[in-house]
């Protein structure tokens, strides 16, 4: 099929960030897109050639949506499954499939996966509801994780519960206890995979995160791990992909153990925050992969061209408002060091608005950098 300056529509559920850097691929190739978001300001609304404004959850919005594309692909999870179920069996190129995004969603099943599948993951139990899981409480050790298996996202639906009294104010929803592993880091690999079966993975990163949010800070790439360790984490990333049989970017979170096992805590069907850094450090952005994947075309080189290092910028605490990149002049006058703005007018405390990327032959320096980064650049409300 021709994709470029043609007549063919690629449909995009869901306008956020992810949606708006994956839509300067889809504009260097002159690929025409169509977007669907509920928001009226979703950052993608500028980048893409239609945007439609609807429920990512309602069937006949999601439906009627899919049936005016060609290939339609997703930027966030939480879409409706029975209607992309229906628009597959209809003839739309569905990217990664249903199947793949069914097993995937809730992360009671997710992990359910992983154990069928023999895929190394921290031991957990699967709760109806909060209130089943004070039940048991009794019979589960301090500390673990709480999840709720669906509608989390970036840090949200997430708390480490040290106490009983830890459990109060969460919502009465299906749940997981989680195992709370003792781990040296927190690992990524992102692998990506075409319809005719080649795949190819990123290098490992490795994940700082914010004590209080629970979002990642920052991502370093490569990982400062044992070249042993880092084989093994893309090995076990692979299955993974394997086992899901997806088609796409798959993100593979991982936890890299005191004694150096890999531990896999979850997956997202689609480019991630752990692979910004590539837009300027790869060869081939995640972005980019991922539009060659879907369309199967050849997919490009993953190796890093340097070391990159990528800072999420979140909104301040205490700040809710019309947003301001406070200082953004400075760090514009560093040399390797780019932002990302993602086209959010409101800020609120830890929303993500924007990252920035640092690139350098020397991991060490880049790293400095993007502590620099992180202390001298604020996003405040007017």
């Amino acid at each position: 099929m021709n994709y470029f300056s043609s007549d063919f529509k690629l449909g995009i559920l869901g306008g956020g960030q992810l949606g708006k850097m994956l839509l300067f691929d889809t504009r260097k190739f002159d690929i025409q897109t169509s977007v669907l978001d509920p928001s009226d300001e979703a950052p993608s609304k500028i980048a893409c050639n239609k945007f439609f404004q609807g429920d990512l959850m309602d069937f006949e919005t999601v439906y009627n949506f899919g049936k005016q594309v060609d290939v339609l692909t997703f930027e966030i999870e939480l879409v409706n499954l029975e209607a992309l179920e229906k628009l597959e069996n209809e003839g739309v190129k569905v990217y990664p499939s249903p199947k793949t995004l069914k097993g995937i969603q809730n992360k009671g099943i997710q992990k359910d996966f992983y154990i069928k599948n023999n895929i190394p993951t921290a031991p957990f139990e699967r709760f109806e509801n909060l209130e089943s899981l004070k039940a048991k409480i009794q019979d589960l050790k301090l500390p673990f994780v709480w999840k709720c298996t669906e509608f989390g996202y970036d840090g949200n639906g997430v708390k480490v519960i040290r106490q009983t009294s830890d459990l109060d104010n969460l919502p009465n929803v299906e749940c997981i206890a989680e195992t709370m592993v003792p781990f040296k880091n927190e690992l990524a690999v992102i692998v990506c995979r075409n319809p005719s079966g080649e795949i190819k993975t990123y290098p490992v990163v490795e994940m700082e995160f914010h004590p209080e949010a629970n979002q990642v800070e920052y991502v370093i790439c490569p990982a400062r791990i044992d070249e042993k360790v880092a084989q093994k984490a893309r090995a076990i990333a692979l299955n993974v992909s394997e086992k899901f049989n997806h088609v796409g970017l798959l993100a593979v979170e991982m936890f890299q153990t005191q004694d150096d096992e890999i531990l896999v805590n979850e997956v997202a069907p689609r480019p991630h925050n752990s692979g910004h850094y590539s837009i300027e450090a790869s060869y081939t952005s995640q972005f980019e992969n991922h539009l060659r994947a879907i369309l199967d075309l050849p997919l490009g080189n993953t190796d890093s061209k340097v070391a990159g290092v990528m800072v999420n910028l979140v909104g301040a605490e205490g700040f809710s408002g019309d947003v301001v990149y406070q200082n953004i002049e400075t760090i514009l006058g560093w040399n390797g060091v780019t932002p990302h703005i993602y086209g959010k007018k409101q800020t609120r405390p830890f929303r993500k608005m924007g990252h920035v990327t640092i690139v350098n032959e020397d991991m060490a320096v880049a790293r400095k950098i993007a502590e620099d980064v992180k202390n001298t650049i604020k996003v405040i409300s007017i």
